[in-house]
């Protein structure tokens, strides 16, 4: 019984089975911040405030995400950081290098996207259903 990405392997004397499993993907794709306009829009305004409140649903202190966000480069390192964590506890597929990239091209989709996943606890932001 072995296990690779995508396939599990079932070896026998006699035969082998292959079972195709998929790994989980995001609920929220990373272009579809509209999905939920207020936490679009305050993650446009305050991002550091979104950062720290999904770190801290993460299991991350929220002070200290939050106004490290502020800081050139080290925001791009911890978002990554956060966004490989998130992606590791729900067993998304993807790398740190991918995320480095989204943290630095598109920070602001990938950290609504992350407040998304993880339903951060926005006071007053109901998640809407779009259906």
């Amino acid at each position: 019984h072995r296990s690779s990405r995508n396939c599990l392997f079932f070896l026998s004397p006699i035969t082998s089975v292959y079972i195709f499993t998929t790994m989980p993907e995001w609920k929220n794709g990373l272009c579809s911040c509209f999905g939920n306009i207020p936490v679009c829009c305050l993650t446009y305004f305050v991002p550091c405030y979104v950062f720290g409140k999904t770190a801290e649903k993460n299991g991350d202190d929220c002070m200290k995400c939050g106004l490290v966000s502020l800081v050139p480069l080290a925001n791009i390192y911890y978002m990554a950081k956060m966004r490989e964590s998130i992606r590791e506890k729900k067993g998304i597929e993807g790398s740190f290098g991918n995320d480095c990239l989204m943290s630095c091209f598109c920070g602001l989709c990938a950290l609504t996207q992350e407040a998304r996943e993880i339903e951060a606890d926005l006071p007053g932001i109901p998640e809407i259903q779009r259906s």
